[in-house]
Formats: C-alpha cells, structure tokens, sequence
C-alpha cells in the first residue's frame, strides 16, 4: 500500500507567506495541501489557486468543504474551476459542518446532525450529477469529477461516505461533540478500530483510500513526559492508551515512522493528514518512510 501524507494549511497569511508555506510543504514531501473551510481562516478555492500555482507536484484539496454553506450548482462551479485551474488537482473534501456559531455568523440554519448529514447526501449526489453531465459547464479538468472524500465518525455519516465517497476520512474523534477551539475528544484505538469495522462492513468490497486525521506531532526523547501534556486530548485514557491512539503521533521521527507503518497494516490507514503545527514535524518522519 502507498502511503499518502498530506497538511492542512489554516492560518492566514499574506501571499507571499502562503507560497512561502505552500513552497516548504512540498519540499516536505507532503503529497497533499488542503485548506479548511471556516468562517476567520482563508477561503479555501482561491487559496489551492495560489497552493498550486506555487507548487509543481502536490494535489490541493478541501478539508473540509461545509456542504451546508453552498448550494450544490454553485459549489460544482468553483469546484470545477479551480479543478481546472490547479490542472487536475484538486480533491474535495466535504463535511456535514459542526460549529453552530459559524452557521449563525452565516446566516444559515444550524438543523440536526440527521439534517446536516442529509444535506451533505444531497451535495454529494447533485455533484455527481453536474460532473456526469457533458452539458454541464465548466467542466472539471478530472473525470467524472475530483476524488470525493467524506471524513467524521457517526453512523450516518459513514455509511454515507461507504457508499459514495473515494476517500474516507477518520477524524479520530470519541463523539460528534467539540470544544470551543473545534477539536473534539480524541477516541483511543479500541474505539477507532470499531469505526473502520463498521465501515469496512459498509463498504461491502468497495475499495476506497482511508485518510486519517493527525492533529498533534511531537518528535521528543521525551515521550512519556509529552503524552502527560497532552491529556486534554483524551482525558479519559491513561498515558499508556494515548500512546496508542492513531490520532497521536509523540515520540523520535522512527517511533512515529514504526507507528504510521502499524496504523497502516492494522486499520488501512493509507493517507495521513496532519494540521499546519505539524508540517515540519512530520517532514522529518515523511523522509524516513520515502
């Protein structure tokens, strides 16, 4: 199985920072730059305009594209555009949305998690539609369309990315739950592993790529001593059981390297994605698995 690393860039930045990120990323070796999509951080297909513009090689994605702030046509003309515009790039990411407050500021009505994962269906179905369409202009550089990954941890939601998604993202979270920074609580592995069993039981053969959220990269000496600062991501598992959670990577470039290889061969995950904290961090782990 090839691996696939990716950072998600959410800082804002002049441009000349940004191509100066996006520029060092790839030199990295990272094989993906994406950008969230949050009300306070930059908007994201203007930004993978300028990713690919500055970089040769790296695909540019959405991580993770709020389908409840578009409507399905006009979220498939930006998309197809900037697919075209990055030269055949681009992967679109796509959420259900998770943070009340940026849907209130918006304007937009917050609904359930049932609705919300509804509308996401629907975002996903319509675009399909669009991209199948010969009429349909513009036409993404891709075809049918760019990869579609489809990232959470409730049931709804991951039946709908078994059925329709390319990639399937674990974003490591214990509930639907987060804080006011917007992480959730991090889920230890027995409870991650049952997530890729229910899914793997979904996809019923379908071969998908499994992407994993990485939000911490602590390269220490100190392991033990990192893990204790890090409680408030899990603060019901003791040291011992975050170490082994796949959403924590803390230890020497190889301890994490020896981790991303057994999170691999153990859950499938192929494709990590670490925040824009980590960039250089796993850089360093990246030029160890190349």
């Amino acid at each position: 199985m090839t691996m696939r690393f990716g950072v998600a860039l959410h800082l804002p930045a002049t441009r000349r920072e940004w191509v100066e990120k996006c520029k060092k990323a790839e030199t990295l070796g990272f094989d993906t730059i994406s950008v969230a999509d949050h009300l306070g951080m930059p908007s994201p297909f203007p930004a993978l305009v300028l990713a690919a513009e500055a970089t040769e090689r790296v695909r540019v994605g959405t991580y993770m594209l709020n389908a409840g702030f578009y409507r399905p046509a006009l979220a498939a003309r930006d998309i197809a555009t900037t697919d075209v515009f990055t030269g055949g790039r681009l992967e679109v990411g796509l959420g259900a949305g998770h943070a009340r407050q940026e849907f209130e500021a918006a304007g937009l009505p917050f609904g359930t998690g049932g609705e919300r994962v509804q509308a996401l269906g629907r975002m996903v179905s319509r675009l399909r539609e669009i991209f199948a369409d010969p009429g349909s202009q513009p036409r993404p550089a891709q075809r049918p369309g760019p990869p579609i990954m489809i990232a959470g941890r409730g049931d709804r939601l991951l039946r709908l990315a078994a059925r329709e998604a390319d990639i399937i993202g674990f974003n490591g979270a214990a509930s639907s739950a987060h804080d006011g920074s917007g992480l959730p609580v991090f889920a230890g592995l027995k409870d991650l592993t049952e997530r890729v069993e229910f899914v793997r039981a979904a996809l019923d053969g379908r071969e998908v790529e499994f992407n994993s959220t990485v939000p911490v990269v602590v390269i220490t000496n100190e392991r033990r001593a990192a893990l204790e600062k890090l409680a408030h991501f899990a603060p019901g598992l003791s040291v011992e059981e975050r170490a082994e959670m796949p959403s924590l990577m803390v230890g020497t470039a190889r301890q994490i390297a020896d981790k991303i290889l057994l999170n691999r061969e153990r859950l499938g995950f192929g494709y990590v994605t670490v925040h824009e904290g980590g960039l250089e961090a796993m850089g360093e782990v990246i030029a160890l698995l190349r």
